[in-house]
């Protein structure tokens, strides 16, 4: 069967389940097993491991693996990565596309997003304090996958006639593994198209939009014809403002991506390390602000990370189940915000101006780092910090049913924390979150549009391309008017179905990569303006 027949069937069965399957289904894949009463309560209804997710499963063992097999490459290797993003080795002659620097800063743009603002409340919203925690330990293994993906990623991609690069999972697959892993290549290629759709546009576009729309409402009222909202159908109540929020963030996407990767990393090479300063100097300034609080708060995480609130819990399993759900908001938000192991990032990893695999591996590592052990922790201190916090489901479920105050959910959750936290110095702390989630938001979009160009260039050729970022544009419009938890459901459900193939390869060829590993660094590394002379 061609490629292009296989992809085609591929995304009308996918397309199908998440259409017909609806919200149910696309929870379903974040619960599977334990959504099987026979399994669930496995070996017993006190300590139900079954209740614990495959996909989960597999996350955290491929890093604990690679982690174990490359003896702790997120320390071995770190300092390398930082000379290698600096521009110490760079050879303007090697192929590629891009520099370490652009390619590092396309991968963490489409990292650092809505993940590192929405993902890290809606995680606390959820599971609690604790689940930062967790969010730590899928930063830190994380490391590990990436350092492996990306690695993997450069090794076995393909250089075009044109000079470009065309690389990422489907093809470590198909070239790595062989041609009767042909299929899992194809049926990854078709689930990064999706979760282009989803992940990398739908819940940017969403958080964005609904950003502007509470900073509307400050001004207007709920009730003005800009702001009143209309139900449409189930999934979708929207305004005046929603409508214009998509035309105008659709627009802005579009005139981006048609420029191709060249133009993206230009556009990203500026807009990322802007909006990582930007948010990272603002959530500081809060954290200095509520020091005697800090503290506190990072006791606060590591007791509930591992001492759920029996009490409320219950019995029966109540409180394996309240930690179970920490534990899995804290991972689930994590793989969002870093997406290690999920195979996005080696996408643009692979289109790096060097030919050395591992190189860019060292590169790669430091996105977690930077992603969720730094600016995911200034989100969630910021938040626990200010005691904003208690306006949750969590607090209000689990700490104080009587609790009466009004509950935030994903980005307005942290407006809500940074008004607190700055209220000392402006009353417009919030505004802060606006303008991260602004930046964050439509770097996202921009580098994400590429993963799915590359999928859909893998799976029907050249010919797909306008095809393809016409229906990402489309996307981007309906994700500024739909809902936060059908949007947020259908990309957690994309993300799952799109890492399973990647870390199977990953583990499959653990043994390639540990040679090519023990073969780089064996190598004397020479700055490229030293080899000059």
């Amino acid at each position: 069967m061609k490629k292009s027949t296989a992809g085609i069937i591929a995304l009308i069965i996918i397309f199908g389940m998440f259409i017909f399957g609806g919200r149910p289904f696309f929870e379903t894949v974040w619960e599977f097993p334990g959504n099987f009463e026979s399994i669930k309560n496995f070996p017993s209804a006190a300590v139900p491991l079954g209740s614990i997710p495959l996909i989960l499963l597999l996350l955290l063992g491929t890093g604990v693996f690679i982690t174990i097999k490359l003896m702790l490459p997120q320390f071995r290797y770190f300092w390398h990565g930082i000379k290698v993003t600096a521009g110490t080795y760079d050879d303007p002659n090697d192929a590629g596309d891009l520099n370490h620097f652009k390619a590092l800063s396309t991968a963490i743009s489409a990292t650092v997003g809505i993940g590192n603002i929405a993902g890290v409340a809606t995680a606390i919203y959820y599971g609690g304090p604790g689940a930062l925690f967790w969010m730590w330990i899928s930063a830190f293994f994380g490391m590990s996958l990436k350092f492996a993906e990306c690695s993997l990623a450069l090794k076995y991609r393909d250089i075009l006639p044109d000079g470009s690069a065309a690389g990422g999972p489907m093809y470590t697959i198909e070239k790595g593994l062989g041609p009767k892993w042909k299929w899992m290549a194809i049926l990854f290629a078709a689930f990064a198209v999706i979760c282009s759709y989803a992940t990398g546009n739908a819940i940017q576009s969403f958080t964005l939009s609904d950003q502007i729309y509470s900073e509307v409402t400050q001004i207007v009222g709920t009730t003005s014809w800009l702001t009143v909202q209309h139900h449409l159908f189930e999934g979708f109540d929207v305004s005046i403002v929603h409508l214009i929020n998509g035309i105008v963030i659709a627009f802005l996407v579009a005139l981006v991506i048609i420029g191709g990767i060249k133009r993206i990393g230009n556009v990203t090479g500026i807009l990322s390390p802007v909006m990582a300063v930007f948010y990272f100097l603002a959530g500081v300034t809060v954290l200095i602000s509520n020091l005697p609080h800090l503290i506190p708060g990072i006791g606060l995480i590591l007791d509930s990370a591992f001492n759920p609130p029996a009490a409320v819990a219950g019995a029966a399993g109540g409180t394996f189940l309240v930690f179970l759900n920490t534990m899995l908001w804290g991972i689930k938000r994590g793989l969002y915000s870093n997406e290690a192991g999920q195979g996005s990032a080696p996408i643009a990893h692979s289109t790096a101006k060097t030919k050395y695999g591992v190189r860019e591996g060292s590169v790669a590592l430091l996105e977690p780092f930077i992603d969720t052990i730094i600016i995911c922790s200034i989100t969630g201190l910021v938040i626990i910090s200010t005691d904003a916090w208690h306006h949750t489901l969590f607090y209000k479920t689990y700490i104080d049913p009587n609790f009466t105050g009004q509950l935030y959910n994903s980005s307005l959750l942290t407006s809500y924390a940074f008004k607190l936290g700055l209220e000392w110095l402006f009353p417009y702390g919030d505004k802060i979150v606006t303008i991260g989630v602004l930046l964050f938001a439509v770097s996202t979009i921009i580098s994400w549009s590429y993963y799915g160009d590359r999928a859909s260039f893998y799976l029907f050729g050249q010919k797909a391309i306008k095809p393809y970022k016409w229906g990402f544009v489309l996307f981007v419009f309906i994700g500024a008017i739909a809902e936060l938890e059908t949007i947020w459901a259908f990309g957690d459900a994309a993300l799952g179905f799109m890492s399973a193939p990647n870390l199977i390869s990953i583990i499959l060829l653990s043994g390639v990569l540990r040679k090519d590993v023990r073969e780089y660094f064996s190598m004397k590394h020479v700055p490229y303006k030293d080899r000059k002379k």
